[in-house]
C-alpha cells in the first residue's frame, strides 16, 4: 500500500511538473508582451478583446494565452452582465508579476528557462555525451535579457543600498574622496557606469573578455556622459602574473562573475594581484551550499540548478575549464578565496537580495 501511495503521489507530482512547466513558458511570453502590465493597470475585469486592444496584440493569441492563465490560477475569470468572459489579474498577483513590482518582481524570471532552451538546448544535450562546454557566443538573447535584468537590479540597489553597506560605510566615504576601482566581468558596464556616475572623484575600470559586451559598455558610457571610466578586454586569469594593472586598485568588484570563469581560481589570484596592499574585494555570488544535500530546502534550488546546467556550468567548461556552475556554494567559494591569498574573508547577506551573498575580502 505504501508503494501504491508513493506512486500516486509521484504521478500527481508529474502532472504538476507538466502543468507548471507549461505555465512558466506562457507566463514568460505574457510578461514579455506586457500583458500582465495591461491587466494590472486596469484594476478591473476586461474582455479578451479589450486586453488585446490595449496591449496592441492579436486577439486570438491573447485569448489562448488567457486560457493558460485561468487554468493555471494566475488570472481570474468572471462573467460580465451579458455573460461575456472577462479576465482579472488580482492585485496581489500583480505585486509579483507586473513591472511595477521592482525588486519584488518574479515575473521577469519566467523568461529565463525558455530563453536558455532556445539558445542552447541541443548543445547542452550534446554536452551530456561529450563533456564539452558551450561558448558565450551561443547565448546572445539570454545575455541581452540578463543585461536588462542586471540594469534594473543595479539601478535599484547598487548605489543606494549595497555600496553603503560595505565596510560599515567606509567604502562610500573613500569613493567620495576618490579611489581606483575595477569591476571584473563588467559585461555591458551597467554597474560600472552607475558607480562612475555616483562617485565622480573616483576612477573606474571595467574588465571583460567579450568584445561585443565591451563595445556596448563604451557606447553606454558615452551616452551617460561619464569620463572617469575605461573598459578593457582582459582575461581575468592572466592578471595573476605581474602586469601593468598590478597593485593598481583600491577596490575590486565581481557581480555574479566568478562562477562563470573557466579558470576561477586563477581569476581570483588575478584580482589579488591587481589590488593594492590594503585593497578590498567584493565578490557577489549565489547564496548556496557546496553540497547538493545542503540545497534540498532552497526555495528555488531546482530553478537555480537548471539555470546553471543550461548556462553557467557549460560556459565554464569551455576549453577544458573548471565548470564550477552557479551552485558552487559558500564553502567552495571560501576555500578558493583562501587559496587565492585572501586571508580575511567576511561573508554577509546583501540587503534586499535573498539570492546572493557578499564575500568581502581584504588583501
Amino acid at each position: 500500500m505504501q508503494n501504491d501511495a508513493h506512486a500516486k503521489n509521484f504521478a500527481d507530482k508529474m502532472v504538476d511538473i507538466l502543468n507548471f512547466g507549461s505555465l512558466n513558458l506562457a507566463m514568460g511570453l505574457g510578461y514579455r508582451a506586457g500583458l500582465f502590465d495591461v491587466m494590472d493597470a486596469a484594476e478591473k475585469p476586461l474582455s479578451a478583446e479589450a486586453i488585446s486592444r490595449q496591449a496592441n496584440l492579436n486577439g486570438r493569441y491573447v485569448t489562448e494565452w488567457l486560457g493558460v492563465m485561468v487554468c493555471g490560477g494566475i488570472v481570474d475569470l468572471v462573467r460580465g452582465e451579458d455573460g461575456t468572459p472577462c479576465f482579472f489579474l488580482p492585485r496581489e498577483h500583480g505585486d509579483l508579476l507586473a513591472r511595477r513590482a521592482g525588486s519584488g518582481n518574479l515575473g521577469v524570471y519566467t523568461q529565463e528557462i525558455p530563453l536558455l532552451t532556445t539558445c542552447a538546448m541541443e548543445r547542452i544535450f550534446q554536452g551530456f555525451r561529450t563533456g564539452e562546454g558551450v561558448p558565450y557566443e551561443a547565448y546572445p538573447d539570454f545575455h541581452d535579457f540578463m543585461g536588462q535584468l542586471g540594469d534594473a537590479k543595479h539601478r535599484q540597489v547598487l548605489v543606494d543600498v549595497f555600496l553603503p553597506s560595505v565596510d560599515q560605510g567606509r567604502l562610500v566615504a573613500a569613493l567620495k574622496r576618490g579611489i581606483a576601482v575595477c569591476d571584473l566581468g563588467c559585461a555591458q558596464g551597467v554597474a560600472t557606469i552607475l558607480m562612475a556616475q555616483a562617485f565622480p572623484a573616483s576612477h573606474f575600470t571595467g574588465i571583460d573578455i567579450s568584445a561585443e559586451a565591451l563595445e556596448t559598455a563604451r557606447a553606454n558610457a558615452r551616452e551617460a556622459g561619464v569620463d572617469n571610466i575605461v573598459f578593457e578586454s582582459r582575461d581575468a586569469a592572466e592578471l595573476r602574473h605581474p602586469n601593468d594593472l598590478s597593485a593598481r586598485f583600491d577596490y575590486v568588484t565581481a557581480f555574479d562573475a566568478i562562477h562563470d570563469q573557466t579558470q576561477p581560481l586563477e581569476a581570483l589570484q588575478g584580482i589579488y594581484e591587481i589590488l593594492k596592499a590594503d585593497g578590498a574585494f567584493s565578490m557577489i555570488d549565489i547564496a548556496a551550499d557546496s553540497d547538493i544535500d545542503g540545497n534540498r530546502d532552497h526555495p528555488m534550488g531546482a530553478f537555480l540548478y537548471t539555470v546553471s546546467l543550461m548556462h553557467c556550468m557549460p560556459v565554464g567548461l569551455v576549453d577544458g575549464g573548471a565548470g564550477l556552475g552557479m551552485m558552487w556554494g559558500r564553502q567552495q567559494a571560501e576555500t578558493m578565496l583562501a587559496q587565492a591569498g585572501f586571508g580575511q574573508v567576511t561573508v554577509e547577506a546583501i540587503p534586499n537580495d535573498p539570492f546572493n551573498l557578499h564575500f568581502y575580502c581584504k588583501k
